[in-house]
C-alpha cells in the first residue's frame, strides 16, 4: 500500500527514523473491492513533533489550524456498477473506517461531498477526474495538484486502473 516513514529526536537529541512503514491506520475496504484509506499522520494546533498521533484521530476533517494527511485510491468506476457492489454495506465501512468525513458524502448524489477544509493533493498514479457541482471537470495524472478549497465536489476514476491521490486536508475557518 502505502510507505511511511517518520523521524523524530532521540532522548540524546539525535534525529531518528521512529517507524517505517505501513501507516497504523491503513484500510483495505471490503465492500468496495480497490478502495483503500491510509492515515499518514494528522497535527493540531500548534503544529508540534510528536508521537504517531494517527490512532487518536477522533475525525478525518481536520478543525481550523489542524491537518489531516492521507491517500486515497480510488477503484475504477466499474466496482460501482458491478451488480454485486452493495452500497449500503460500503457505506457503513466509510462511516467506521473514516469518521467525520464520511458523513459529509451525499447519499443523493454518489461521491458528491463539501468539507470545511483547504486541501492540497498530488495524484500519485492513475487517473482521476475531479467533478464539481457546476459541471466543470478536470482530468488529473500522475505529478498533477490540486488545491480544492471547500468546494462541492467528487472524485471519478473512470479508468480501467485505481488511482492514488495524496491529500493533505487543512481545516479552514470558513470558506468564501
Amino acid at each position: 500500500m502505502v510507505r511511511r516513514v517518520v523521524t523524530g529526536v532521540s532522548p540524546s537529541g539525535k534525529p531518528v527514523i521512529v517507524s517505517d512503514g505501513e501507516p497504523p491506520r491503513t484500510r483495505q475496504f471490503t465492500h468496495t473491492p480497490g478502495f483503500a484509506r491510509s492515515l499518514v499522520w494528522n497535527t493540531a494546533a500548534p503544529a508540534v513533533p510528536s508521537a504517531d498521533p494517527t490512532a487518536s484521530l477522533k475525525s478525518f476533517v481536520p478543525a481550523p489550524g489542524e491537518t489531516v494527511a492521507l491517500t486515497v485510491t480510488f477503484p475504477p468506476a466499474s466496482v460501482y456498477a458491478d451488480p454485486s457492489w452493495d452500497p449500503a454495506a460500503a457505506a457503513a465501512e466509510q462511516l467506521e473506517a473514516s469518521p467525520g468525513l464520511a458523513e459529509l458524502f451525499e447519499p443523493d448524489n454518489p461521491g458528491m461531498h463539501t468539507t470545511p477544509t483547504v486541501d492540497y493533493g498530488v495524484v500519485l498514479s492513475g487517473e482521476i477526474v475531479l467533478d464539481l457541482d457546476g459541471g466543470e471537470t478536470a482530468v488529473l495524472k500522475p505529478g498533477d495538484l490540486i488545491v480544492q478549497n471547500a468546494t462541492r465536489h467528487a472524485w471519478r476514476n473512470l479508468g480501467a486502473e485505481p488511482a492514488t491521490v495524496f491529500f493533505v486536508l487543512m481545516g479552514a475557518g470558513g470558506t468564501s
